[in-house]
């Protein structure tokens, strides 16, 4: 079965987010709560982890998380399955408890206000949920990161990392004025959301600048196989493509305006072609464009031809 590639590197940080099977219910009281927190604490042990944010809500969960050591899918594997054995013996009940694949969104660690974003899309859920009533604010709700913030460092889970998102939001020491200012900011943004700036979060496969997608593009075509899919396995075909037209350009001497300005049926670029069928998966119509070899029909022609030649 066809499934999405998970990109893996030291220092990654990803927003994981997993709901329950058929969107039913993941924790049912707080003991469930404080049983995966529990959990959680041994996969930063096992893991090695940075936490920099998290939310429980009834149906679903959210992570933003860092991986010095690469380790995100053994890691998950471990959370999500051993929290789903120790649900199930609780409630004397068996099978799956989360719905498919867990989402493991690539984020941009430059500093840029990603990881900020991020972070805060998670700590505003349950505002967005509607799980507080009015006039309560955002730290009554007791099952998120975002209130541990605002402890005292001594008061917080050892796993849950909180510099770096201060940091982001321009506040230099995790201090009792700095963690009022958090808090201030917080709220101003949760009144201000309009939920145009999450966008990306919820329809993207990454979450960040351009270089880094183009990274994430280039490890992800070496890695990426048939049994993968998604829109980001058809950008990286893609980047590998143009990849590979760039160093044919080179070799040549050609600019891209030389290229376009050639005749369709130029030698050189059926050559081009003909790599690009056999060592990518972009399509004829594609690679018609991208030469300007006229129709993808004519280009088949092209290829045609030159094999028959070749044989």
């Amino acid at each position: 079965m066809a499934r999405k590639l998970r990109i893996q590197y030291p220092g990654a940080i990803y927003h994981v987010m997993t709901r329950g099977d058929h969107r039913e219910l993941i924790f049912r009281d707080d003991k469930d709560r404080k049983l995966f927190l529990e959990t959680l604490a041994e996969a930063f042990a096992k893991t090695d982890w940075h936490i920099h944010a998290w939310c429980l809500m009834p149906n679903h969960l959210h992570l933003v998380i860092e991986t010095p050591r690469a380790n995100l899918v053994d890691g998950m594997k471990w959370l999500l399955g051993t929290y789903t054995q120790r649900f199930n013996a609780r409630h004397k009940l068996w099978g799956h408890l989360f719905s498919g694949r867990y989402k493991a969104l690539p984020v941009d660690c430059s500093g840029n206000g990603y990881l900020k974003t991020v972070c805060d899309y998670v700590h505003l859920n349950p505002a967005r949920a509607k799980l507080l009533r009015n006039g309560q604010q955002l730290s009554e709700f007791i099952w998120s990161s975002y209130a541990e913030y605002l402890k005292a460092s001594s008061q917080r889970h050892a796993w849950l990392r909180v510099e770096r998102l201060l940091g982001e939001h321009g506040i230099p020491r995790d201090s009792v004025a700095g963690r009022r200012e958090f808090e201030k900011r917080m709220e101003l943004r949760r009144t201000a959301e309009d939920g145009a700036e999450f966008k990306p979060l919820l329809r993207g496969w990454c979450y960040g600048g351009e270089a880094f997608r183009t990274e994430l593009l280039a490890q992800m075509s070496e890695k990426a196989g048939p049994e993968h899919y998604g829109q980001e396995i058809k950008e990286s075909a893609e980047a590998k493509a143009k990849r590979i037209i760039a160093v044919e350009l080179r070799r040549l001497g050609w600019t891209a305006q030389a290229l376009s300005q050639r005749r369709k049926s130029d030698p050189q670029k059926v050559k081009i072609a003909m790599r690009l069928r056999r060592e990518t998966t972009m399509t004829a119509a594609w690679i018609a464009e991208h030469l300007a070899m006229g129709t993808k029909t004519h280009l088949y022609h092209l290829l045609y031809w030159h094999s028959r030649t070749q044989n």
